[in-house]
């Protein structure tokens, strides 16, 4: 179940938060499991594109064209699949960031959680001061 927008805007000020506490951590905590996602998805192209090729061949063998193109087709898809996912990994040390959807929404947009990021600095100041 997709999270609301508030809950989403909750999401973004703790993210921005552990930032400003300690942004080694918490480059770490984000890189290293969106990129052991990533690499395992390579990976998992990579062995269905292998597994194409089989079919491809086997097809070839038994004079079957329906299995070689069924083969072929793993092999474009994986292809495909292992392409999107190389380039969607962040480099090691690299932060995302935003998501793409919030990053084109105009100065009005970050205006407010300029203002909502304040509100929420000055309330863990607070909370740190009592």
């Amino acid at each position: 179940m997709p999270l609301s927008e508030h809950e989403q805007r909750m999401l973004e000020q703790m993210e921005r938060a552990l930032y400003a506490e300690d942004p080694k951590f918490a480059s770490a905590l984000e890189g290293s499991g969106l990129r052991t996602y990533t690499r395992r998805r390579v990976y998992q192209a990579v062995a269905g594109f292998l597994v194409g090729i089989a079919l491809l061949m086997a097809g070839m063998v038994a004079k079957q064209v329906w299995l070689s193109v069924v083969g072929f087709l793993v092999m474009l898809g994986c292809a495909v699949l292992a392409v999107t996912g190389w380039r969607k990994a962040p480099k090691p040390g690299e932060q995302t960031g935003a998501p793409p959807h919030a990053r084109h929404q105009g100065r009005a947009r970050r205006s407010v959680m300029d203002r909502i990021e304040q509100r929420w600095q000055r309330r863990r100041d607070e909370q740190q001061g009592h």
